[in-house]
C-alpha cells in the first residue's frame, strides 16, 4: 500500500484558508435561511437579521411569519449544523490520532450506539419522559455516557489504555448498543415507530432552537480550546507511542484525556442531531491535504471545515427531498462513502513515521 506523507505548507496558507472559509459560512447560514420550502427573498433575510442583530428598523413590507420562520427556524438549524459539523470534525481529527489511524471517526468507539439505543427507548417507550430537558436529548446523552463509561471500562481492564483495546471494545459494543435497539424496535408496542428510529439515527437538525445550540456550543468550544493546549503533544502522539514518551509525555494520562473529551463532544453532538456518519472522517481528511498535519493549524481549519461542510449538507438535504426531507446521514454517505473507500484501495497516511 503507497504511504503518503503530508507536508505543511507555507504558515500564511492555513490563515488564508481560514479567512476564506468564515467568509463561506457567513455567506452559507444566510443561504441556510433563504432555502427551504417557503419562499424567503436574500432581502428579506438580511433585513431580519440585520434586525435582530444591529437592531435596525424592520420593513413593514416584510411579513411577521417571515420573522418567525427566519429567526425562530432556520437561523439556529443553521447555526446548530454549524456547531455539529465542527465538532464532528474535531473529534475525527482527534480520533485519528488517538488511535493512530486516518480512516478512524467519530463513532468508531461505539458512543453513537449508545446514544441510539436511549434515544430508541424514548421513541419507543416514550422513557425519561419526566426529564428536565427534551426526552428525546436526554435519553440519547444518556446513552452516549453510558457507552463511554462502557468503552473506557473494557479498554482499560487488564492493563491501559491503547488504540488496539479502545477499538476492539468500541467496535464490539458497538454491536451490542445496536442489537439492543433492534431488540426495543422488534419488542416495541408500535411498528410505525421504526421508521422514526431510523430517521433519527441518520441525523437531522430539524427542530433546533437558541436555546438547543448553547449547550453545544459550550462542550464544542472547551474541548477545541483544550486541544489546542495540547497540539504539541498531540503531534507528538500521531508520530508513535515510543517518540511522545521520549519527549516526556504521559501517553496513557494524554490518551485517557483525548478518549474522555472526544466522548463527552460525540455524546452531545449525537444528543441533539442523531447520527451523521462520515463528517469525521472525510473533514480531517481534506484538511491534512490543505493545511499539513500540525495540530495547531488542523483543529481550527477541520472545525470552520466541518461547520461549512454540515451547512450545505443540510441545505441539500431540505431542498432536495422536497416535503419529504431527507436525513443528513444520507448526504454525508453519498459524499463520504466513496472517499473513504478511494482512501482504503490507494494510499496510507503517516504522521511522521511508522511504529
Amino acid at each position: 500500500m503507497e504511504r503518503v506523507r503530508i507536508k505543511n505548507p507555507p504558515r500564511f496558507i492555513p490563515w488564508i484558508y481560514g479567512l476564506v472559509i468564515v467568509i463561506a459560512i457567513a455567506v452559507s447560514l444566510v443561504a441556510a435561511v433563504v432555502f427551504g420550502s417557503a419562499d424567503i427573498t436574500w432581502s428579506t433575510t438580511t433585513q431580519v437579521i440585520s434586525h435582530h442583530l444591529f437592531r435596525t428598523e424592520l420593513d413593514e413590507s416584510v411579513p411577521a411569519s417571515s420573522d418567525t420562520i427566519i429567526w425562530n427556524l432556520r437561523a439556529p438549524r443553521g447555526i446548530l449544523a454549524a456547531i455539529v459539523g465542527a465538532g464532528l470534525a474535531v473529534s475525527g481529527v482527534a480520533m485519528q490520532t488517538l488511535v493512530r489511524n486516518p480512516l478512524a471517526d467519530p463513532y468508531l468507539l461505539g458512543i453513537s450506539a449508545g446514544a441510539g439505543a436511549g434515544a430508541t427507548a424514548v421513541i419507543i417507550f416514550g422513557a425519561f419522559s419526566g426529564s428536565p430537558i427534551a426526552p428525546l436529548t436526554f435519553g440519547a446523552l444518556l446513552g452516549a455516557v453510558m457507552a463511554t463509561l462502557a468503552v473506557g471500562a473494557f479498554a482499560t481492564a487488564g492493563g491501559g489504555l491503547t488504540p488496539l483495546r479502545l477499538v476492539l471494545s468500541g467496535v464490539v459494543l458497538s454491536a451490542a448498543f445496536s442489537a439492543l435497539s433492534s431488540f426495543m424496535v422488534f419488542a416495541g408496542p408500535d411498528p410505525r415507530a421504526a421508521q422514526s428510529v431510523m430517521f433519527w439515527m441518520l441525523g437531522s437538525v430539524a427542530g433546533a432552537t437558541w436555546v438547543k445550540t448553547l449547550f453545544p456550543l459550550i462542550v464544542l468550544i472547551a474541548v477545541l480550546l483544550f486541544f489546542l493546549v495540547k497540539a504539541r503533544q498531540l503531534d507528538a502522539l500521531a508520530t508513535g507511542e515510543s517518540t511522545a514518551a521520549a519527549v516526556g509525555i504521559d501517553v496513557t494520562r494524554l490518551r485517557t484525556q483525548v478518549f474522555v473529551l472526544q466522548a463527552v463532544l460525540v455524546g452531545t453532538l449525537v444528543a441533539v442531531s442523531g447520527g451523521i456518519g462520515f463528517v469525521g472522517l472525510v473533514i480531517p481528511h481534506l484538511t491534512r491535504i490543505l493545511v499539513g498535519a500540525t495540530h495547531r493549524v488542523v483543529l481550527p481549519v477541520a472545525a470552520l471545515m466541518g461547520g461549512l461542510f454540515l451547512i450545505w449538507v443540510d441545505i441539500i438535504a431540505r431542498v432536495v427531498g422536497g416535503s419529504q426531507e431527507m436525513p443528513l446521514g444520507v448526504v454525508t454517505g453519498l459524499v463520504g462513502a466513496p472517499l473513504f473507500l478511494y482512501l482504503m484501495s490507494r494510499s496510507h497516511y503517516s504522521y511522521g513515521g511508522a511504529e
